[in-house]
């Protein structure tokens, strides 16, 4: 079995900015097998397919970015899922628009979502698909809040598909596999 969460923040107004890319793209997986993220439990919403006969759960917590580890930990903890199972998407500054990173491990690099993650897991061992939004030009908050531009979206959009793709790699392959095949990776 498998936790295959986005992170972002909830609320209409925060739809489709650059930190809640991970959203999107467990979005576009539901889409993709037909699925809808709308059962609330685990400080989140959630939904179920299956991915290569392994049970996935999607989530989206709705915990606020910087609690997103809250949300993780209690499905984890309810489906008894190994942190090396748990598959995180979301947004990453230091990669441009349009780049993915696929990493077993590490730190938070200054992400706060990943900081509560590493906090509530007690580990850094788990999977991470990393979307590239881009440096700010001025201060984050604002970078990370915004919106792509039209250009910007048609990149990321085309990334969002490589993400759902590395999220089948990871399940079917290894996470080894995914990096190998996804590191490259440039819309």
């Amino acid at each position: 079995m498998y936790l295959v969460v986005g992170l972002g923040n909830p609320g209409k107004e925060y739809a489709h900015t650059r930190h809640n890319v991970g959203f999107d793209v467990i979005d576009l997986l539901a889409s993709e097998y037909n699925v809808l993220i709308n059962r609330i439990k685990f400080k989140g919403v959630y939904g179920e397919i299956n991915i290569a006969g392994e049970k996935v759960i999607l989530l989206k917590p709705s915990t606020y970015m910087n609690l997103s580890g809250e949300s993780i930990r209690e499905a984890a903890s309810f489906y008894k899922i190994p942190n090396e199972n748990i598959i995180i998407i979301y947004d990453d500054i230091s990669l441009d628009v349009g780049k993915l990173r696929v990493r077993s491990k590490g730190s938070a690099g200054g992400h706060n979502g990943i900081k509560s993650i590493l906090t509530n897991l007690s580990s850094d061992l788990f999977p991470r698909i990393k979307i590239g939004v881009g440096k700010p030009e001025k201060s984050l908050i604002p970078h990370v809040l915004g919106r792509f531009s039209k250009e910007d979206r048609v990149l990321v959009e085309k990334t969002f598909e490589a993400g759902v793709k590395s999220v089948r790699v990871i399940i079917e392959k290894g996470c080894d596999e995914a990096m190998n095949l996804f590191n490259g990776f440039i819309a």
